[in-house]
């Protein structure tokens, strides 16, 4: 039996937490490395599209399955799918998923509060911007240290969802998101005075379509699914506690258009460091690490700025974990019919033992010859596998279970209720049965080496 459900308090304490959701790490860390990993503006721009054509319409339908089932994921798809025991496994995939990401986010995160401690110690005081880009190297291979900060970053979200849906999640959501978007926009400012600004924008916005190949493809879908959060069960989950009149299409693209927004003030506040400096593009994982800090030690009172902002950067991690988290406490409350604060402790514990080999991925300590065999560390695996693969994967299956195992009549009341946006029905729909499926098919083979996309490049 389905127990009373809690739900958001108020609207702006939901899109908050939404948006918080989506913007934390995936916007401020990931979109940054991915976005200079793939070449800039042709992948900016497949970003874009793939957030409003396909991002946005699963964002959609999966607040639709959770505010109809009112359920976690893995019992949300099974009740819509005439109770088939099938389509839980997709709910088991998002469950998984979340998992982890979940597991190498919070090793991120620990470097977030392991900067924020360094700044109040003034670490780039009298260093070089090479030197101070160096001391990343140190913080990536310290394994006592890696362990220590996730094992305290996962405590931070204990603290908060252990609390709830309105008096952990959206209240902290309602703190938290636009202190981060005030430094955020404050940062950009700054950056705008700097002289590589104008060579940032230019490769942030000026497609070359000649860096254009399948896996910039791949990763640009990866991208728009990781920062509106779809394909993790995330927005199922946060869907499950809304009240019938929420205006689900306006919800998305509020969402859609802040993540958007935020991912390129974070670029354009850290690109513009980079080419000022004569930095590489491709940082990698450690890019906002290397590049922010350089920043900060040019800029009077630099020991609070910076301290500020990796405090903040810790915040806005913890309103994206904190979504991830409550996926694992949603489905096994539901699953095992255990009270909040078991589920919390034991989704807990499982992330920190399985985060431990992200945290020991830079030194080599546990697991020497993954990379070796695997081609990539065990913390870059993960994050390839989840981002690259696991949601796609997800994404599409939702896709397929809201166009054709949902009823439509279904789909057009949730649609509608709540909306004025009753016209956008029929191509949201078109996108979700048709485009979307094809779309993240055509991409899922053309990584599987099935099908040649770069011919056409």
């Amino acid at each position: 039996m389905k127990g009373q459900r809690e739900h958001w308090a108020s609207h702006f304490g939901f899109i908050m937490a939404a948006a918080g959701s989506a913007i934390g790490l995936g916007s401020l860390w990931r979109f940054p490395y991915t976005a200079g990993d793939n070449g800039g503006g042709a992948f900016v721009l497949l970003y874009i599209i793939f957030t409003f054509a396909l991002g946005v319409p699963l964002f959609i339908g999966e607040l639709m399955i959770g505010r109809k089932t009112q359920r976690s994921p893995i019992f949300a798809y099974q009740e819509l799918a005439s109770q088939s025991g099938n389509w839980r496994m997709l709910g088991y995939l998002n469950m998984l998923t979340s998992f982890i990401i979940l597991s190498f986010y919070c090793v991120v995160s620990g470097w977030c509060l392991n900067y924020a401690l360094m700044s109040l110690n003034q670490f780039s005081l009298g260093k070089t911007p090479d030197e101070i880009r160096a001391i990343f190297d140190l913080v990536y291979t310290s394994s006592d240290q890696n362990i220590f900060w996730l094992f305290l970053f996962i405590l931070l979200n204990v603290g908060v969802v252990y609390s709830g849906i309105r008096k952990g999640i959206e209240y902290w959501s309602q703190i938290l998101t636009p202190a981060l978007l005030f430094i955020l926009i404050a940062l950009f400012a700054y950056g705008f005075t700097l002289p590589g600004f104008g060579q940032a924008v230019k490769f942030i916005f000026y497609p070359n379509f000649s860096k254009l190949t399948p896996t910039v493809i791949l990763n640009a879908l990866g991208m728009a699914f990781f920062t509106l959060s779809v394909g993790l069960g995330i927005i199922v989950t946060y869907g499950s506690y809304l009240k019938p009149s929420e205006n689900l299409p306006r919800t998305a693209f509020i969402v859609a258009i802040m993540t958007i927004a935020v991912s390129l003030m974070a670029a354009l506040m850290i690109f513009p460091i980079v080419f000022s400096f004569n930095f590489p593009a491709e940082g990698g994982p450690g890019l906002v690490f290397k590049t922010m800090p350089v920043l900060f030690a040019k800029l009077p009172g630099s020991l609070v700025i910076s301290t500020v902002f990796f405090l903040l950067f810790v915040f806005t991690a913890l309103t994206s974990s904190i979504s991830l988290l409550e996926v694992l406490v949603a489905n096994l409350m539901e699953l095992f019919s255990w009270k909040r604060s078991k589920a919390v402790i034991f989704s807990a514990i499982g992330t920190f033992v399985f985060g431990i080999p992200s945290a020991l991925a830079g030194s080599g300590a546990l697991f020497p010859s993954w990379e070796k065999i695997y081609g990539k560390n065990f913390f870059d695996t993960m994050n390839y596998i989840s981002a690259s693969w696991m949601m796609p994967v997800a994404g599409l299956l939702t896709a397929l279970f809201i166009g054709i195992v949902m009823k439509k009549e279904l789909s057009r009341e949730e649609f509608m209720r709540g909306t004025s946006m009753r016209l956008l029905f029929g191509p949201w729909f078109f996108l979700v049965r048709y485009i979307a499926p094809l779309a993240v098919i055509i991409i899922i083979l053309e990584q599987a080496g099935i099908l040649n996309l770069s011919a056409f490049f």
